[in-house]
C-alpha cells in the first residue's frame, strides 16, 4: 500500500517525511488557523467558501499567506491527484511558521503550508443512525472578545476539555453554553433545533463559528419550503426541542437523541432530521457544489 503524500512548504512528502519544527508557533502556541474540507466523487465540496473563510481567518490574526487562493486551491488539488483520492477529508493549516521560543510573532519570517488529504470517522455509522447523546458542559465556550471563534484558530483547548467532559459522560458530544447563558454550539460543530416544524440555529456572535455546512442546511432547509431562522436560544429551548441535530465538515449532519439525560423528542431521529440527512446527501454530491479535482 503507497504511503500517505503531505504537502508541507511547495513539498509533497510521504508521511514518514512530513515533519515540522518544534520551533513552529503552530505547534508551540496553537498560533495559526485551519481548514476541514470534504470530497464527495472527485469534486472538493465548497472549496471557495472555505479558501474565503481561511484567508478571513488568516487575516484577522495578521497572518500573511503567500499562496494566493487559486494557488492554494490547486495545492489541494494536486494532494489529492497524488493520493489518488476521490472521497477525502482534507486538513489545510497555516501557521505562523519557525520562530523561537518567545511569542512575538515578528520572529516569524514566514507562515507554513500544510495539506493532509485522507480520511476521517468521527462515529460509527450505526451510532449516528440511532442518534447520539450529548451533554452541556460547565466549561463555556471562551467570548467572543477574547478568541474570537469566527475565526477558525490552530487552539481548540476548549473544545478538547468540552469534550473530555463527554467522554467521561460517556456522552457523544458536549454542547457549549456561553457566557451568557445562551446555546452555542458543539466541540466541532454548529447546532441547530426543531421546534414546531420550524429551524432554529444560534447567530454568530452568541460565539458560534460560521459553519460552511451550516450554510448548507439553511440552503437545503429552504429549497424544502423552512427557512431556518437564526437567534440565540435557551437550554429549556433546547430540552424541549422536537428534534436537535449538529453540522459540521466532519461530522455532516447527526442527529441528537438525548441532552444531560433528557430524552429529546421521540428519542430517536426526528423526519425532519432524517430528510434533510437525505437531502444533504444528494446536495454535496452535485458537481455544482464542488470544485473538480480533475
Amino acid at each position: 500500500m503507497a504511503e500517505q503524500i503531505i504537502y508541507i512548504d511547495g513539498q509533497y512528502l510521504p508521511k514518514s517525511k512530513a515533519l515540522l519544527s518544534v520551533f513552529d508557533h503552530g505547534f508551540l502556541y496553537g498560533d495559526g488557523v485551519f481548514e476541514g474540507i470534504r470530497a464527495y466523487k472527485g469534486h472538493i465540496f465548497k472549496l471557495e467558501e472555505h479558501l474565503d473563510r481561511l484567508y478571513a481567518s488568516a487575516h484577522t490574526i495578521m497572518l500573511k499567506v503567500h499562496l494566493t487562493k487559486e494557488e492554494m486551491a490547486q495545492v489541494i488539488i494536486n494532494t489529492m491527484l497524488k493520493n489518488g483520492l476521490k472521497d477525502a477529508y482534507i486538513r489545510l493549516i497555516v501557521t505562523r511558521g519557525v520562530g523561537d521560543l518567545g511569542l512575538d510573532p515578528r520572529k516569524c519570517p514566514k507562515a507554513s503550508v500544510i495539506v493532509i488529504a485522507g480520511v476521517i470517522t468521527l462515529m460509527p455509522k450505526e451510532t449516528v443512525e440511532r442518534g447520539i447523546k450529548a451533554i452541556m458542559t460547565w466549561i463555556r465556550r471562551d467570548p467572543i472578545d477574547g478568541t474570537s471563534h469566527d475565526v477558525k484558530s490552530l487552539n481548540y483547548l476548549n473544545s478538547i476539555m468540552a469534550k473530555i467532559e463527554a467522554n467521561n459522560a460517556n456522552a457523544d458530544e458536549a454542547i457549549f453554553l456561553n457566557p451568557q447563558g445562551y446555546v452555542c454550539e458543539g466541540t466541532a460543530e454548529n447546532i441547530f433545533i426543531v421546534k414546531g416544524g420550524r429551524i432554529f440555529t444560534p447567530p454568530t456572535f452568541t460565539g458560534a463559528l460560521p459553519g460552511i455546512t451550516q450554510a448548507a442546511v439553511s440552503t437545503i432547509a429552504e429549497k424544502m419550503g423552512i427557512r431556518v431562522e437564526t437567534r440565540p436560544f435557551t437550554p429549556h429551548e433546547l430540552f424541549s426541542a422536537d428534534e436537535i441535530f449538529f453540522s459540521g465538515t466532519a461530522a455532516e449532519i447527526i442527529p441528537v437523541v438525548e441532552v444531560n439525560g433528557r430524552t429529546i423528542g421521540a428519542g430517536k431521529p426526528g423526519g425532519l432530521t432524517n430528510r434533510l440527512r437525505e437531502e444533504f446527501s444528494r446536495y454535496v454530491s452535485d458537481p455544482a457544489n464542488g470544485r473538480k479535482i480533475a
